[in-house]
């Protein structure tokens, strides 16, 4: 959700929100056989795309999704109210796109893909996001709106990072003040006809690279 890390400047454009699930299954048998050379593991069998389609919209659709951002947003919110007081020009960086703002409409009428060209025709689809993105319609994901709201009632200054090209600037920021985002710095925006292969951040750099911010941010 919200970039966590304490140094001077901003932070590289990154999608803040990423889960890791991680299984390891360890067999003990001091006793048992050595396998044959021969023994075949089976594989284990993907699941099928369609059933993980519906499992996503269930999980949507039940609230469970919601749930789940408002106990992840939580720790949060505590933290401003504790960390804010102790530093001077505090500062929040938030993603957009399923972070402040959501796309779950047009992710459902394309059927969980996504190209970017092409008019946006909802709700039976297909949409192209650059369409999507300059109606300007997103809803706020409400517990990352609770986020933004703490921050600046504690006075930290808010910015916004972006994968959205510059040529979005106004129909995005048109659409954060009427989500109820009204109040932040800026929005940094990729530039237009920008491709990019790696990403990598630097969370912990000092405000060095001559920009001057002064901002100590999260």
């Amino acid at each position: 959700m919200a970039m966590t890390v304490d140094s001077n400047g901003f932070a590289a454009n990154t999608r803040a929100a990423r889960f890791a699930v991680v299984s390891v299954a360890v067999m003990l048998a001091a006793c048992a056989p050595t396998p044959q050379p021969s023994a075949a593991i089976a594989p284990t069998e993907p699941a099928n795309v369609g059933l993980a389609k519906l499992v996503a919209v269930k999980y949507h659709d039940s609230g469970d999704y919601m749930r789940d951002l408002a106990r992840a947003a939580a720790p949060a919110n505590d933290w401003l109210r504790r960390r804010a007081p102790q530093v001077s020009r505090p500062a929040l960086v938030l993603d957009i796109d399923d972070t402040a703002l959501t796309n779950w409409p047009v992710i459902v009428a394309n059927d969980f893909g996504r190209f970017p060209a092409g008019p946006c025709l909802l709700p039976e689809g297909p949409c192209g996001w650059h369409a999507w993105d300059l109606r300007g319609q997103d809803a706020p994901i409400a517990p990352t709106l609770q986020v933004f709201q703490t921050a600046r009632a504690l006075g930290v200054t808010v910015f916004f990072i972006s994968g959205r090209p510059e040529s979005e600037r106004a129909a995005t920021e048109r659409n954060l003040r009427a989500a109820g985002y009204a109040g932040y710095e800026q929005v940094f925006f990729t530039p237009n006809g920008a491709h990019f292969t790696l990403c990598e951040p630097d969370y912990g750099r000092d405000d060095s690279d001559g920009r001057g911010s002064g901002y100590h941010h999260w």
